[in-house]
């Protein structure tokens, strides 16, 4: 049956017609309209973790539902194939799930679409019923500070997309000459991005870090990674399998100053569960002896890193040549409240660490889609109540665009399932109007044609899936990923 166009309108007038039939209308005719449906269509921005998971929620809970996800790469999965650590295989599982939805006969994928400039959000609005942005974070919080564009300064987002291979960071080329990185920030990234910085070779030759990485890396000076944060140890927005995992890091050991962690024993009582167990391992590694095995580890380790608190960066100061930096200075602070509220503030007092090497990790943030759309710039969020964008029926909102670049996969996965729900309950309350007949992918797909744009479909994909998996054959690695967007898609011939 045909997914847009004559057969799918006829049947949906048909089925509006359905209810106006009286009780003796033929049998056969009454069997005929009551297997005639009306079909939401549903488009959806972003092919991420938030997309996905909202299409997903969306085609198993509504059996006529047609799901089309749009992406601005040609390839999909967003931070689960460009943000997650390339030595954290098993977060990519997702990619499975993912992959059996986009697969769905009532789901298409349209790679290398960028909404909001070869397409509008009100071009998809006359299309679909409904309108579901997931485009997440794509930009960075700046640290606002002098020196942050000096040369060795740059975004923990942008280093990230370097080993992960995302194509607008194919070219960033990190000088990695200085023994003393920094990394601003006290979160899961700030110990991934140390991770990848200190961990032996022959561990990222397994994973799917791409080669010029790995090249680069190879050749890296760093043996010293220092992660400073502005709050305490009660503070850290990392988790405790980040911090087991750089804890036992290979030819690295930790360096905790003992006096950061004393008389925090009250301090723990009555905090959740998880902080208190992360903040114990830290006191533990800080105060206590190890064991014999793992102190002659580290006693021989050629790398450490550490964790430094109650710093905020002041200024990056340049090198004799003025545009290279050489170090940061940092204020000295101090806790005012406690908890997860307490407000770092300065003391006075001033400390400089000579570093040729910063990465800041202070979060991402996104930006406006499209002049038509509602935006927080403050808060970096398109407003909505439950994913339901304010003032804008039909237009919905999921992942961090909607409530703000924070939590980890399964934070996206309910919150995207609480945005597919608020679909749901609109289609069953009729304040989504299904007599209003869309003509959904047919009809984009006729626009994008007359504006030079080729969309790529998912088998499309996985062309590109089996090219790289092939290449990474050859160098013992599970995949080699392509970085440049025009070679992908003269591969699938475009």
């Amino acid at each position: 049956m045909s997914r847009g166009g004559g057969i799918v309108c006829w049947k949906e007038r048909v089925s509006a017609l359905r209810f106006l039939l009286p009780d003796s209308s033929p049998t056969g005719i009454k069997r005929l309209l009551s297997t005639a449906e009306l079909v939401p269509r549903i488009c959806i921005v972003g092919s991420g973790p938030a997309g996905f998971y909202t299409a997903q929620h969306l085609l198993k809970h509504h059996k006529q539902a047609q799901v089309d996800i749009y992406e601005k790469l040609p390839v999909p999965f967003g931070l689960v194939r460009f943000g997650v650590a390339p030595d954290h295989p098993e977060v990519k599982n997702v990619i499975n799930t993912f992959t059996q939805t986009a697969r769905s006969d009532r789901c298409s994928y349209y790679g290398n679409v960028t909404v909001g400039k070869d397409v509008t959000v009100e071009e998809l609005q006359k299309a679909y019923h409904a309108v579901v942005l997931s485009y997440g974070a794509e930009d960075n919080r700046t640290l606002g500070i002098p020196g942050e564009s000096l040369a060795g300064v740059y975004t923990a987002r942008a280093f990230v997309g370097w080993y992960n291979g995302l194509p607008e960071n194919r070219d960033l080329k990190p000088d990695l000459s200085s023994e003393t990185a920094v990394v601003l920030g006290h979160g899961n990234v700030a110990l991934d991005v140390a991770r990848i910085l200190l961990s032996p070779l022959e561990v990222l030759r397994k994973t799917d870090i791409t080669e010029d990485s790995l090249t680069a890396l190879a050749r890296s000076k760093v043996k010293r990674v220092c992660l400073i944060g502005r709050r305490g140890p009660l503070q850290v927005a990392f988790t405790i399998k980040e911090l087991r995992e750089m804890i036992s890091l290979p030819g690295a050991r930790p360096l905790l100053d003992p006096a950061d962690f004393r008389g925090l024993g009250d301090a723990v009582k009555d905090v959740p569960r998880p902080r208190k167990r992360l903040t114990e391992l830290m006191a533990k590694t800080a105060l206590d002896e190890p064991g014999e095995a793992v102190a002659g580890r580290w006693a021989s380790a050629s790398r450490e890193w550490s964790l430094q608190f109650f710093r905020s960066p002041l200024e990056v100061l340049p090198g004799t040549d003025g545009k290279q930096a050489r170090a940061i200075r940092m204020a000295v602070t101090r806790l005012e409240g406690s908890g997860e509220t307490a407000k770092a503030v300065p003391t006075g007092e001033v400390e400089e660490l000579m570093c040729g090497l910063i990465l800041s990790s202070i979060g991402y943030r996104s930006l406006p889609i499209d002049t038509s759309v509602p935006f927080d710039p403050k808060q970096g969020i398109v407003p909505n109540s439950s994913g339901r964008v304010l003032g804008t029926p039909g237009l919905y909102c999921s992942g961090w665009v909607k409530r703000g670049p924070t939590g980890v996969i399964i934070t996206t996965m309910n919150d995207s399932f609480d945005t597919a729900q608020s679909v749901l309950e609109d289609l069953q309350s009729g304040a989504l109007d299904l007599s209003d007949t869309k003509e959904g992918g047919e009809g984009m797909r006729g626009i994008l044609q007359s504006r030079g744009i080729h969309p790529v479909s998912f088998s499309d994909w996985e062309k590109i899936d089996a090219a790289e998996v092939s290449r990474g054959k050859l160098a013992g690695k599970p995949r080699e990923k392509i970085v440049d967007p025009q070679e992908m898609l003269e591969l699938i011939g475009r």
